[in-house]
């Protein structure tokens, strides 16, 4: 067989390969790539939703104007918070526990447990928004609790509004984590555990020396995927606090929408939503590194 011969039937054979993610590969090019190539054009341009239909190319002006507007670097800082508040430090931990309890637990207990938990996730966004809203509000059922309780009470969603968010997160979203870790812990062989056990190990130096090493991917695929969701959180927020009071609640996705559609500066909040990609971006790098996932 001659070499050509040999190099056309590989490359009918990678072809083949080809064939079956072709339909996927081209639906991902069609609804993903394409647009996210046009908010990379409209993000170098002035585009407005009001006044001149004219676009006119500005390059890098809409980045440069962002990174010198303290309003860009307080939403930056504010959405660092409500990541660190809500994903790796309030679902991570409390998924983990939920799940490490429920696992010792009696089974109506694990049912009752799962079931509460895993109602805030199925709730839509904005019901939870409300509910969370009625709870923090100055007449809310919050306060009602602290003042029968005799303990002072205050208006959290003006003294603490990205705590107040921070935690409507952590509810809601901590029933994927207790998910992601219940099935985790159920892969950790018993038999391991319980010759740890005879050799004299505590129940928390099992847990950090045995449990936390065995699942140290699901640790980090959830943590990946938890933060990638925090970043774009922004109907929970919207609806709670719009932002506020003032822009003490006003994360990347609640400022881009305000300067791309209230503001009408499309070409600016699209330059935005290319830095929370971008954020988004790094957060996965340096989570695939520390999984050492070769992709």
């Amino acid at each position: 067989m001659s070499a050509s011969t040999a190099a056309t039937g590989r490359r009918r054979a990678r072809a083949v390969r080809w064939l079956p993610i072709a339909p996927a590969t081209l639906l991902l090019l069609l609804f993903l790539a394409g647009p996210i190539g046009y908010c990379v054009y409209i993000a170098f341009t002035d585009m407005q939703l009001t006044g001149s239909s004219a676009v006119d190319f500005v390059g890098f002006a809409n980045f440069r104007r962002a990174f010198a507007d303290p309003a860009f670097r307080n939403a930056v800082w504010l959405t660092l918070v409500f990541t660190v508040l809500s994903s790796l430090v309030g679902q991570n931990t409390l998924g983990l526990a939920l799940a490490a309890l429920m696992r010792r637990a009696s089974r109506p207990v694990r049912t009752a447990t799962g079931a509460l938990v895993i109602t805030a996730w199925v709730l839509p966004e904005i019901v939870a928004a409300f509910l969370l809203y009625a709870f923090f509000r100055r007449e809310g059922t919050l306060n009602a609790i602290l003042g029968w309780l005799h303990l002072p009470t205050q208006n959290w969603l003006f003294t603490l509004p990205i705590l107040a968010v921070s935690f409507a997160n952590v509810w809601r979203g901590t029933a994927f984590s207790m998910l992601i870790y219940s099935a985790a812990l159920a892969e950790i062989p018993q038999d391991v555990e319980e010759a740890a056990e005879v050799d004299g190990a505590s129940g928390a130096r099992r847990f950090w020396h045995i449990t936390l090493p065995m699942i140290r991917r699901s640790i980090g695929t959830n943590l990946m995927l938890n933060t990638l969701q925090t970043l774009s959180v922004f109907g929970l927020i919207w609806a709670m606090t719009r932002g506020g009071p003032g822009d003490r609640s006003q994360t990347l996705p609640v400022f881009m929408y305000d300067q791309a559609f209230l503001k009408s500066l499309i070409g600016y909040g699209t330059a935005v939503a290319l830095l929370l990609l971008l954020v988004g971006s790094l957060f996965s790098v340096v989570y695939l590194r520390l999984m050492k996932v070769d992709v």
